[in-house]
């Protein structure tokens, strides 16, 4: 099995708005327009690219780039409307965009499966049933995360993993049902979350070597007296 090309990441931050998260919903109603409006156009899109899959086994370079930055905006959208983030979204899916919540679509392979392309609706099948329990999970998680921020103005880290746990798993799902990867998402992202207010965490760099000490002399023996055995004032 290929490596999955898509992985989520977020940046936890505990402390945040009351006010923002109080209105939440509402502050998304913009997004939830261009969202459906964008989901429309990428419906046929995906459609299209389907048949150049089945035909060639290749992505247009085009569609592909379109589809995967609606996949983008779309974990914008989720992540702020589901309280992974305070930061209101961009209303686009650059690739190279800072935003907190967001998941890294790799280019396209020169070649893909057209047998998994071509039955890949019933594929989606035990993929959707287990997105539709990932969904569960991270709608409670919200629902729960709305009041403790509301009254604590904080966002509990339990909570957080709850709400990640879901999202990334349906994004994943998304980005298999819309052709951009050919194999099952993985139940967890194969990319580590991000640090509070770090970039993506990076292996440690190996420790240098650290100089062996200078061994200590010996001490002097009975031999290096003259002495054999026994007390030497005896």
């Amino acid at each position: 099995m290929s490596v999955d090309p898509v992985s989520f990441q977020d940046r936890y931050v505990e402390p945040r708005s009351r006010v923002t998260t109080f209105f939440r919903l509402i502050l998304a109603i913009p997004h939830f327009i261009v969202l459906a409006l964008w989901g429309f156009a990428v419906f046929f899109v995906v459609i299209a690219a389907w048949f150049a899959l089945l035909f060639t086994g290749s992505w247009p370079q085009g569609m592909y780039d379109f589809t995967a930055s609606y996949l983008r905006y779309s974990t914008y959208v989720y992540g702020y409307t589901f309280l992974l983030t305070d930061d209101y979204p961009p209303f686009n899916g650059n690739a190279n965009d800072t935003y907190p919540v967001t998941v890294h679509v790799g280019p396209p392979k020169p070649e893909y499966d057209r047998i998994k392309v071509a039955f890949r609706i019933f594929l989606l099948i035990p993929v959707f049933i287990i997105m539709y329990a990932m969904q569960l999970i991270y709608e409670i998680g919200a629902f729960l995360a709305w009041f403790a921020i509301v009254i604590l103005g904080r966002q509990p880290k339990g909570l957080q993993d709850m709400i990640e746990l879901g999202i990334s798993y349906q994004q994943r799902a998304y980005a298999y049902a819309l052709l951009l990867s050919e194999d099952f998402p993985p139940f967890t992202s194969p990319q580590p979350a991000l640090g509070e207010g770090a970039g993506p965490r990076s292996p440690l760099p190996p420790s240098p070597t650290t100089p062996a000490a200078p061994a200590a002399p010996e001490a002097p023996t009975s031999s290096s007296t003259g002495m054999t055995g026994g007390d030497p004032l005896s």
